[in-house]
C-alpha cells in the first residue's frame, strides 16, 4: 500500500554546526506522530520534474515521544540540489511535503539480548540517537552498547555533550576524529570495533553513514567472525 504524502510545518531550527541544522517538524493533521526508533522519512522538494530527483530521505533524529513532532538533521550538502534549497527557503512556519514513516533499520528484541555497537559517521548518528533516547525513556532492558562515531574534525561532531552526559545504563559513547588530534581518539570507528568485540561472539552490528565506511566495515565485522545476519545497515549517499 503506498505511503500517503503528509503535510509538515517546521517550528523550530537550531544551528547544530557550521554546516549542520537541526529542523523540527510538526504534522499538523496527527495528535501523534508514531514511529519506531531508526526509521525515516522522505521529503518531497520542488527541485525538479522528476519525482525520483526531487524526493531526499532522512533518518528521523528524535526518539517516539507521543507527540506529532519529529526532527531531522540536514548536513548542507554544497553542490548538491536539495539542501542548498533547504537551507535557503526553509524557515519557521515553511510547510513541507513529507511521507513516513519507513524502514527497518530498528532494534529488535533479539538484538537487545546481546552487546551492540552502532557505528556511524557524519549526520548517520540520527537513527542511533533516536534509538538510544527510546532505550533511556522506555526503560528497555539491554546490555552494554558502543556509539562509536567517526568524523574529521571536532566541529563536525553532533549532539557531542548530549551523548557524552546521557544516562543510559551500560552506555560508551566512542566519538574519534580522522583529521584533527585532540583529548579523544583519532582514527576510523574501525580500530575501535575492532578493539571491543573480542570475547563478544553475539554481538550485533548497526552501522549508518558514507558508503564507504560501511562497504569496509561489512567486510571486517565478517572477517573477525561474525555472522553477516549479525550485520544490519543503512546507506547515506
Amino acid at each position: 500500500m503506498p505511503l500517503t504524502w503528509l503535510k509538515g510545518t517546521i517550528v523550530k531550527i537550531i544551528e547544530e554546526t557550521y554546516n549542520t541544522r537541526r529542523y523540527f517538524i510538526e504534522v499538523p493533521e496527527l495528535e501523534s506522530f508514531d514511529f519506531v526508533a531508526g526509521q525515516f522519512v522522505t521529503i518531497d522538494c520542488p527541485i525538479h520534474e522528476k519525482p525520483n530527483k526531487r524526493w531526499r530521505s532522512y533518518s528521523i533524529a528524535s526518539a517516539p515521544d507521543g507527540t506529532n513532532v519529529y526532527e531531522l538533521v540536514i548536513v548542507l550538502v554544497e553542490d548538491g540540489l536539495a539542501t542548498p534549497w533547504m537551507f535557503s527557503t526553509w524557515k519557521v512556519g515553511t510547510e513541507i511535503l513529507f511521507r513516513g514513516p519507513q524502514g527497518v533499520f530498528t532494534l529488535k528484541e533479539t538484538h537487545l539480548q546481546n552487546d551492540l555497537f552502532l557505528v556511524c559517521t557524519g549526520t548517520g548518528i540520527a537513527p542511533f540517537r533516536s534509538m538510544l533516547h527510546w532505550l533511556l525513556r522506555e526503560n528497555v532492558p539491554h546490555k552494554t552498547i558502543y556509539l562509536i562515531y567517526g568524523c574529521r574534525s571536532q566541529r563536525d561532531l553532533l549532539y557531542y555533550e548530549e551523548m557524552k552526559t546521557l544516562q543510559l545504563e551500560y552506555f560508551h559513547y566512542i566519538p574519534t576524529l580522522s583529521r584533527e588530534e585532540w583529548e579523544g581518539r583519532t582514527g576510523y570507528v574501525h580500530a575501535i570495533y575492532e578493539e571491543h568485540s573480542g570475547g563478544r561472539p553475539g554481538s550485533n552490528f548497526f552501522l549508518c553513514g558514507w558508503k564507504n565506511m560501511i562497504e569496509e566495515a561489512r567486510q571486517r565485522i565478517v572477517q573477525l567472525g561474525f555472522n553477516k545476519s549479525a550485520i544490519h545497515f543503512e546507506l547515506y549517499g
